[in-house]
C-alpha cells in the first residue's frame, strides 16, 4: 500500500531515515515515561519510538488512510494509535500523566498545535517536533530580536526553547516549498504566572499587534493613562521579555477592571 500526500491535510511525508533518527534522539527521555506523536503519516518516527526502552508510546493521525496504513506495516502500533484530530482531542484522556509530544507537525496547524500544548503544559515536559524554519526561528528568538513575536512570548512563559537543526525540502515527498526546523521545548520551572492568563495573552496580542508603536499607544485600551508614564511604556513590545510583560498584565489587572 502506497500514500499519496494530502495537500487538504498539509501533509509533507519525512523519507529520510537518517533524519528521523536524528529527530528521535533529539529526545532526552528525561522526567516522563510516556511519549505522543502527532501524525505518525507514513511511520517513519514511528518504529524507532517503539523500539526506545522503557517508554509507553501513542500516536494520533487524523487521516484515515495513514491509519490503514500504519495498522498494515507495524501491526504493533494497532492498539497505540488514537484516530482523531489532535486539536480536538483531550490529551488528558490519553496520558493522565506527563509525557513529551514528538512530530513533523503540519505546516497549517502548527500555530495551532502550539496553543493546544500550552494548554497543557503542566503535562507535556518535551516537545520535539519539525516546524517550517520560519516558525522555528520565531519561536526560538529572545528579546530584541525582528522575529520576537507573540508565540515568542507565550510560549517562552512556560518552556526553554532550543533550535536544534535544519531540514532540506528534499528529504520530504512532496518537498515542501519552504525550508524546515527542528526546535525542542522543555518546560521551564514556572508553574503558573503570578497574573491572570488569559489577561497576559491579550495584553502580549495586544503589543504586538501594533508592534510598531510603543506601548504607551497601542496599550492604551488595556492600562489607565495614569499608569502609562512608566519608562517601560516608551518601549516596543519586541524590547520586552516575559517578565516585563508579566508586570505589563498586572499593571493591567490593576489599573483596569473587566
Amino acid at each position: 500500500m502506497q500514500i499519496t500526500p494530502r495537500k487538504s491535510l498539509g501533509q509533507h511525508f519525512l523519507k529520510d531515515r537518517n533524519i528521523a533518527r536524528k529527530i528521535v534522539g533529539s529526545l532526552t527521555l528525561k522526567g516522563y515515561d510516556c511519549i505522543l506523536e502527532i501524525g505518525p503519516g507514513t511511520g517513519v518516527l514511528s518504529d524507532l519510538l517503539l523500539a526506545v526502552a522503557g517508554m509507553d508510546v501513542k500516536f494520533v493521525e487524523i487521516d484515515p488512510v495513514s491509519v490503514s496504513y500504519l495498522n498494515a506495516r507495524y501491526p504493533e502500533m494497532k492498539a497505540r494509535i488514537v484516530h482523531a484530530d489532535i486539536l480536538k482531542t483531550r490529551m488528558v484522556d490519553i496520558f493522565p500523566g506527563t509525557f513529551a509530544i514528538i512530530g513533523n507537525f503540519p505546516y497549517n496547524i502548527s500555530s495551532q498545535l502550539f496553543f493546544r500544548i500550552m494548554e497543557y503544559r503542566h503535562q507535556v515536559t518535551e516537545v520535539v517536533c519539525m516546524v517550517q524554519k520560519e516558525v522555528a526561528g520565531r519561536i526560538a528568538s529572545p528579546p530584541g530580536s525582528k522575529e520576537y513575536g507573540i508565540l515568542s512570548v507565550l510560549l517562552q512563559a512556560y518552556y526553554r526553547i532550543e533550535y536544534l537543526f535544519n531540514v532540506p525540502p528534499q528529504v520530504f515527498n512532496p518537498p515542501p516549498k519552504v525550508q524546515s526546523a527542528v526546535i525542542r521545548l522543555t518546560r521551564n520551572e514556572r508553574g503558573e504566572l503570578p497574573c491572570n492568563d488569559a489577561r497576559f495573552k491579550k495584553v502580549v496580542k495586544t503589543a504586538f499587534n501594533q508592534r510598531r508603536k510603543v506601548l504607551q499607544n497601542s496599550l492604551r485600551s488595556l492600562i489607565s493613562p495614569d499608569y502609562l508614564h512608566d519608562a517601560i511604556f516608551r518601549k516596543r513590545p519586541e524590547q520586552l521579555d516575559v517578565d516585563d510583560f508579566v508586570r505589563l498584565t498586572l499593571l493591567s489587572q490593576e489599573s483596569r477592571e473587566d
